[in-house]
């Protein structure tokens, strides 16, 4: 399991890793431009002691000399920090004096107006060199080549000064820099901490929206999110707490009956005083448990509704048209006639097949439960849009029932029947949960009751 990251540490990273490398760019820049001014004043030192050496060259009889004093020589040596090398040489004569092991440049890649800067290393020891092409004074003894070298001790050590100098200071920026950083995100993260103790000193059902009248700005977006998650837990809760009180209440009344009847059927002396006591068991028995399964068909659409099953393909007219078929011997024992009508074509959506079928049989069961003997039921399946109609003959639904009729255990006054009123409920349930409109119209012929289910747009795929 991947560990969870502390937003002060992502802030932290974000806004000091970015000052980071500018300091350290910004370092380095200053390192470059400052070596590139510091080789070029001493570069043009090697050349003003070049230009002096090639000075002293001389040509007596065709012969080239360079005549400098020991104590000359060892002037021009001497350095603090630095070793100092020199070389003088010709093409006729070769090497006349200096270091020989100092080495330098081919005659013929040199240029008499131009010196020649390089690196090199003698002794072990780096250097940077100049040669500078001359020629003999008095004579016409051809070029001279005169290189000059320098150990690069006082070039390293003006480098890290002057690393110093600008490293220094900006560490010390980067310091405080950090510091205020730190002090600004922890600040900033203070009403998180200060909402988290206010979420966690609540209790269970303590559901009132969380005050946010000294909340920034920014904060303000997640306390307005929990406040209406806040507000939809107490919907769903009261919900919940409504739905258990009237299940009870509706459960109450078969479970009496059950009681009542039972004693009876015990007090009864003969078995055929005790069958009507029986009928009247298995009666309040059919009612549980017609009760016990729409309730558990209401929790079915829940775990559905948060993503516990896919949706799947399905053809509407087939499952139609198998519903229709179930129903056919109860619409025949009421005198009913059930007619269906399909296209020729599948008519196919995206659904759960359980709870789809479930929807239509509530759909049947309750036009046959209201519909008069001798009535009609017809079952049409759409194509465009995809949906179903169930239309009767019955008694109809006045428009001003039409929306109430689809609350959980809410029956129409004077309505005939033993309902419990969650048939059309768990319709509704199931028509939302697969983003299926519902119409409540006329029925066969104007007369009776018509119920659309369309649907017209899939919120998931299987």
């Amino acid at each position: 399991m991947r560990k969870p990251q502390s937003l002060r540490a992502q802030l932290v990273a974000r806004l000091t890793l970015p000052l980071i490398a500018v300091v350290v760019l910004d370092a380095a820049v200053s390192y470059f431009v400052a070596l590139h001014y510091a080789d070029r004043a001493y570069d043009s030192w090697l050349l003003d002691s070049a230009k002096s050496l090639a000075q002293e060259v001389k040509t007596q009889k065709d012969k080239v000399t360079f005549d400098l004093p020991p104590i000359a020589v060892e002037v021009f040596r001497w350095d603090a920090m630095d070793k100092t090398f020199f070389k003088v040489e010709s093409a006729e004569a070769g090497f006349i004096a200096g270091d020989r092991a100092l080495p330098s440049p081919a005659l013929a890649a040199m240029a008499a107006d131009a010196p020649l800067f390089s690196d090199g290393e003698i002794q072990g020891r780096k250097v940077r060199i100049v040669s500078v092409l001359t020629a003999s004074a008095g004579g016409d003894s051809g070029d001279v080549l005169v290189s000059v070298a320098e150990t690069l001790n006082k070039r390293r050590g003006m480098m890290n000064e002057i690393l110093l100098a600008v490293v220094a200071p900006q560490l010390l920026l980067l310091l405080v820099t950090g510091l205020h950083i730190w002090v600004g995100i922890n600040r900033g993260l203070s009403p998180l901490r200060d909402l988290a103790t206010l979420i966690g000193q609540r209790s269970a059902r303590e559901l009132d929206p969380i005050p946010d009248t000294n909340v920034p700005l920014e904060v303000r977006s997640l306390t307005h999110t929990i406040n209406a998650l806040l507000q939809r837990l107490g919907a769903a809760l009261a919900a919940q707490q409504r739905f258990i009180e009237n299940a009870a209440h509706q459960l109450r009344t078969p479970l009496a009956g059950l009681k009542v009847h039972a004693e009876r059927a015990l007090a009864a002396d003969s078995p055929d005083a005790m069958k009507p006591a029986l009928s009247h068991i298995k009666h309040s028995a059919d009612r549980v448990a017609h009760l016990s399964s729409q309730l558990l068909v209401l929790a079915g659409s829940e775990s559905v509704s948060q993503g516990s099953r896919p949706f799947q393909a399905l053809d509407l007219a087939a499952l139609a048209k198998a519903c229709c078929m179930d129903w056919v011997y109860k619409a025949l024992e009421q005198e009913i006639e059930l007619g269906f009508d399909a296209p020729r074509i599948p008519v196919s959506i995206k659904g759960d097949e359980t709870l789809l079928r479930e929807l239509l049989n509530n759909l049947l069961d309750n036009s046959i439960c209201y519909s008069n003997p001798g009535g009609r039921i017809n079952v049409t399946v759409l194509a465009d849009p995809p949906g179903w109609v169930v239309k009767d003959d019955g008694p109809g639904i006045r428009p001003e029932e039409a929306e109430r009729i689809f609350e959980r255990f809410y029956r129409i006054p004077g309505s005939r029947g033993e309902g419990c009123g969650l048939g059309l409920a768990i319709v509704k349930e199931i028509a939302d949960l697969h983003a299926a409109q519902i119409k409540v119209g006329p029925g066969v012929g104007g007369n009776g009751t018509g119920i659309s289910v369309l649907f017209g747009r899939q919120t998931r795929a299987g």
